[in-house]
């Protein structure tokens, strides 16, 4: 376990968390600016929902600005490829799978899922195979999504794997998102740590007040534990809904723990006594262009089901709408933050929650400066197979 950092967890005389004095002063105009900064490619992405990628097709990803081709073999494997042809640069999204091959539209050029050219039809005799094919990434499919490993392939067996055991429990039920968000990925992970911005839900959830009961950090993580106080003593309409206790059981006062382990992000809400979360968000927020300006947002929502037989399903389409619309208010805000940041070319925001101070330093001291050069993070010919 990473070892939190001292001092960001002390109490007032009234209980209320007392915030360090920070030992490096006023960091918003010293720091580099985190928008700049890239993610770490050395870790595990999805790239798709595994349901898109049938049997025998194709399916055209993306990753920070490279273009990615999964294709899923007659055995079912997802292999991932470079989407570019050795040959003429043509798309390999656009080909044809027969086996565990990939063949290119154009001049039928094959490959195996290792990047390897399998064959050249029209090959003379006595001619060579070119000595590179294309580059192929580590794959991994698990939670209904496809993983692929953007960074040094050397890196992905030791490189930390999401856990998710309330994912396969029979006690749960899972509701997976995929969207394209307009903003730089750091929003995202702010967004959801900064509870302070519920005012913006208030049509959804109801006027509650989210009350930080404290938080550590580490080189990697920062995590927060709020309580949901509903405001004027009203239930609020919102959380509850996502609890087996909101459906059907016993009616608690809700504490979230929120926490950013980079690269990922979680959300739960664990009862007093329980083994699992009453519900708990896992999600990772993939760069799609190489300015990383806009991420793909994978989220898998776990609910535990209600005492009460068929309530869950019952239930399923009101909980969907309800967290699309708190989705679509949050990603109203991010991608206007981005937009702000396109217009100014920096950032002009004036950040006072030690909290996101803190989150911001895990982003930018784990992710890889940009700085208009993304072979610094992303150099997929030195992946090719001979």
């Amino acid at each position: 376990m990473t070892e939190a950092r001292p001092g960001v967890d002390r109490r007032t005389a009234d209980g209320r968390p007392e915030f360090p004095v920070r030992p490096d002063g006023d960091r918003r105009h010293t720091a580099a600016d985190l928008r700049r900064i890239g993610i770490n490619p050395d870790f595990w992405y999805p790239v798709a929902v595994s349901r898109r990628v049938a049997k025998q097709r194709t399916f055209a990803a993306v990753f920070a600005g490279e273009r990615i081709v999964l294709y899923r073999g007659r055995s079912g494997r997802v292999y991932a490829l470079e989407d570019r042809c050795a040959h003429r640069q043509v798309p390999l999204s656009m080909g044809v799978v027969e086996g565990e091959v990939l063949r290119c539209c154009y001049h039928a050029w094959a490959y195996r899922g290792n990047g390897r050219i399998s064959q050249i039809p029209y090959l003379p005799k006595g001619c060579e195979r070119p000595p590179r094919g294309v580059a192929s990434y580590p794959v991994r499919e698990a939670y209904g999504l496809v993983f692929v490993f953007p960074g040094d392939p050397e890196k992905a067996e030791s490189a930390p794997f999401p856990v998710l055991p309330q994912y396969a429990s029979p006690s749960h039920r899972t509701m997976t998102f995929s969207r394209t968000v307009r903003c730089h990925y750091s929003f995202m992970h702010e967004n959801l740590l900064d509870m302070n911005h519920q005012f913006l839900h208030r049509g959804v959830l109801g006027r509650i007040k989210p009350e930080l009961l404290g938080y550590e950090s580490g080189p990697r993580f920062v995590e927060a534990r709020y309580l949901f106080v509903p405001a004027g003593g009203r239930k609020d309409r919102g959380a509850g809904l996502l609890s087996a206790e909101g459906l059907g059981g016993k009616q608690t006062p809700d504490v979230v723990t929120i926490r950013t382990e980079y690269p990922y992000q979680t959300l739960q809400d664990v009862p007093e006594g329980a083994d699992l979360p009453a519900f708990s968000l896992w999600a990772a927020y993939v760069p799609e262009d190489a300015e990383q300006r806009t991420n793909h947002a994978y989220g898998l929502l776990m609910i535990a089901k209600p005492p009460i037989p068929g309530a869950i399903q019952l239930a399923w389409p009101f909980i969907r709408r309800f967290t699309e619309r708190v989705f679509a208010q949050d990603r109203m805000a991010v991608e206007a933050e981005q937009r702000a940041w396109d217009e100014q070319g920096a950032d002009r925001n004036n950040e006072v929650f030690p909290l996101i101070l803190d989150v911001r330093d895990v982003l930018r001291s784990n992710g890889i400066p940009l700085d208009g050069d993304t072979s610094a993070t992303f150099a997929p010919t030195d992946r090719r197979q001979q």
